[in-house]
């Protein structure tokens, strides 16, 4: 179950208060049940997966094929359709639904959003560039990037310079952020800390890819506390 993911919204920022008085900000995130559409067998395609739809979306606006793929499945139109590839497929059958129940155990997650687009920038804001002096002598170009290239030889700009263009609006993944609390009846999740993008913006969820060691803060309060009762028991 850790190669499942789940879209949603970002619907904005708050914070959690533990027992201690610790606040924690979290964002929080609406998520969509995933709906198992078809599931892909590895004999004809070379590769075992899930496809799984989420949302809503008005027939009006499928097209001919996608009226016709859904109307084969007997199932409601979905208004996004991803595919995630699992080894196992035999636990999984065609029109099943999950939501945030699958991130009942799961301490940390990855997160994929888009940020937010801020246009054409230049260099200094775009890459952190500090710029040219601020003296005189200097004309016109206080914040311009300064050379780009060398000589005759090689005699261009090579690829991926940093440049003033077009900042923001990229697909970014934030990883190990910690998942502070679910709600299963209003499928929302409540992270740690910011995410990429903007208030309603789509975002990704699924259990962190990396192996994380660390503690929970609900795991370090809880050990403080026991702490606490050892010492004062001590002193009795």
């Amino acid at each position: 179950m850790s190669n499942l993911e789940l879209v949603g919204k970002k619907l904005g920022m708050t914070r959690e208060f533990y027992d201690t008085g610790q606040s924690v900000p979290v964002t929080v995130l609406k998520m969509e049940k995933a709906r198992i559409i078809s599931i892909i067998d590895k004999e004809k395609r070379g590769y075992s997966a899930i496809q799984l739809g989420f949302g809503k979306i008005k027939n009006s606006k499928l097209t001919k094929q996608m009226k016709g793929f859904y109307a084969k499945k007997n199932t409601e139109p979905k208004k996004i359709l991803t595919e995630i590839r699992i080894e196992n497929t035999a636990d999984f059958k065609e029109g099943n639904e999950f939501g945030v129940e699958i991130f009942e155990k799961v301490k940390f997650v990855d997160v994929k959003s888009k940020t937010i687009g801020k246009g054409f920038a230049g260099a200094m804001k775009r890459h952190n560039f500090s710029g040219l002096r601020a003296s005189h002598g200097v004309s016109i170009s206080h914040r311009s990037h300064g050379s780009t290239g060398q000589r005759q030889d090689p005699g261009k700009v090579f690829k991926n310079k940093k440049m003033a263009g077009h900042m923001g609006d990229k697909y970014r993944t934030v990883q190990n952020l910690e998942l502070i609390k679910r709600d299963t009846e209003n499928q929302l999740l409540f992270v740690k800390g910011s995410i990429p993008g903007s208030k309603n913006s789509e975002v990704t969820v699924r259990q962190s890819v990396k192996n994380i060691s660390k503690s929970t803060i609900a795991e370090k309060i809880e050990a403080q506390k026991k702490a606490k009762s050892i010492t004062d028991k001590k002193k009795k």
